[in-house]
């Protein structure tokens, strides 16, 4: 065996476990393997997972914070007209190379999995170019994964189809949309119908920002649903944010959750954008904003949490530590119950991993040797500490390190902070 990792604890409970790791992949799993590696790692009681995964981010956007002007108010809609400044002034190398610093961020925070959205809406599709780059470079560390995105509207954009069919050809793998970004409801709709039977015609995966409002008319998961379910995309679309869902009536959120789960469509919960970003133009009491997470789980639909943006027009803090994510979405869905709390520590691990459909994810026998052992006991404390990443490996080789936090962080403390070095194949 190339690696043995020993007396390891895994998400699912069981406590004292080996991981064999030969040639990329795990080997055997189970209490004192009796064979012996090239290498041994104590985990010594603590948690090895497999990878996070972001199923939501914008990486064409990320690190761009400060350009060319700070969001002043902190709104989305701000935040879209900085875009639209930006835009214009974006190079490809400046946009690879603030990729390739958040993709050293992720990895070392194990985040070995993203789905990018990446606007297609300027004709020059240089962000396209630019993170097909990165996808390049990154993928012997990281699995990234390109939506179509028409940030500007689909019809409202006179080129965004054009530029979307474009995107997809040049090796972009998801179609994304805006719905409720469009001019009426109408077009939303409309908007809907062309990229759905666009994607079953391709045979691609979907998945639209919908519904990010704080209107309870906003409905267009409804039309997804319908879509996915009359082209049989069933399992491969999701609806990214659906805030509008914070606000509607109860009636009819009970009509829609059973639409959903049959159409088999996935959400996508972005908490700490979300809980910033919606609610704004209430008073008190103030909604939350973000989607209802605990009701769609109960309802049978995967439900996956997003970082979104990091340090872009849209949100100026961030880190892409998903066990932020996590613990914001925690709190904000009011999902302390034990059960719960492990749904959280799923939504940023498997459930994401399998609505981006990765191949071989997972702490069993034949999957990737993708793991990350964090100091922690159980996803909950993992949670509860953000806990340091103690050793990042991706197919049996170690990626990232960082040492063990003080014996005191037994008990609510600063995490260790990270020793990592990417040795990118460029």
């Amino acid at each position: 065996m190339d690696v043995v990792i020993r007396n390891a604890n895994l998400a699912d409970g069981r406590r004292g476990v080996d991981i064999a790791i030969a040639a990329g992949r795990i080997a055997a799993v189970g209490a004192a393997l009796p064979v012996r590696g090239g290498r041994e790692i104590d985990a010594a009681g603590d948690l090895v997972t497999a990878p996070f995964v972001d199923a939501h981010f914008h990486m064409d956007a990320t690190l761009s914070y400060g350009l060319p002007r700070v969001n002043q108010s902190g709104t989305l809609l701000e935040g879209i007209a900085l875009w639209g400044e930006l835009k214009p002034q974006l190079t490809q190398d400046a946009l690879i190379a603030r990729a390739l610093q958040y993709c050293d961020w992720a990895v070392a925070r194990g985040l070995l999995a993203i789905r990018s959205h990446v606007d297609i809406c300027d004709d020059r599709l240089l962000a396209v170019e630019a993170l097909l780059e990165v996808k390049r470079r990154v993928a012997p560390y990281l699995d990234l994964q390109l939506v179509a995105f028409p940030q500007d509207g689909l019809l409202r954009s006179p080129s965004a189809l054009a530029n979307l069919k474009r995107a997809i050809g040049m090796g972009v793998e998801v179609v994304g949309g805006i719905p409720h970004f469009e001019r009426t409801m109408a077009d939303g709709a409309e908007s809907v119908r062309i990229l759905c039977e666009f994607a079953a015609e391709r045979g691609l995966r979907v998945d639209m920002h919908c519904d990010e409002s704080d209107d309870p008319m906003s409905r267009h998961i409804e039309t997804l649903a319908y879509h996915s379910n009359r082209l049989g995309l069933h399992g491969r679309v999701t609806g990214s944010h659906l805030t509008s869902m914070h606000s509607m009536d109860n009636y009819y959120v009970s009509k829609l959750l059973p639409l959903i789960r049959e159409a088999g469509v996935a959400a996508v919960a972005n908490p700490l954008i979300n809980i910033t970003l919606q609610g704004r133009h209430d008073t008190y009491p103030k909604r939350r904003g973000m989607t209802r997470v605990p009701e769609l789980l109960a309802a049978g639909v995967d439900v996956a949490f997003g970082h979104d943006c990091v340090m872009d027009p849209w949100y100026s803090l961030g880190s892409g530590d998903m066990l932020e994510v996590a613990q914001m979405g925690l709190h904000v869905a009011q999902m302390t119950g034990q059960q719960a709390m492990l749904d959280c520590f799923a939504a940023v691990t498997t459930t994401p991993a399998r609505i981006l459909g990765l191949d071989g994810y997972g702490v069993a026998v034949g999957c990737h040797a993708d793991l990350v052992l964090l100091d922690a006991a159980d996803p909950v404390e993992a949670i509860r500490l953000r806990a340091a990443r103690r050793l990042v490996l991706r197919r049996g080789e170690v990626v990232s390190a960082a040492p063990r936090a003080a014996a005191t962080l037994s008990l609510p403390g600063r995490p260790a902070q990270v020793d990592f070095r990417l040795r990118r194949a460029d």
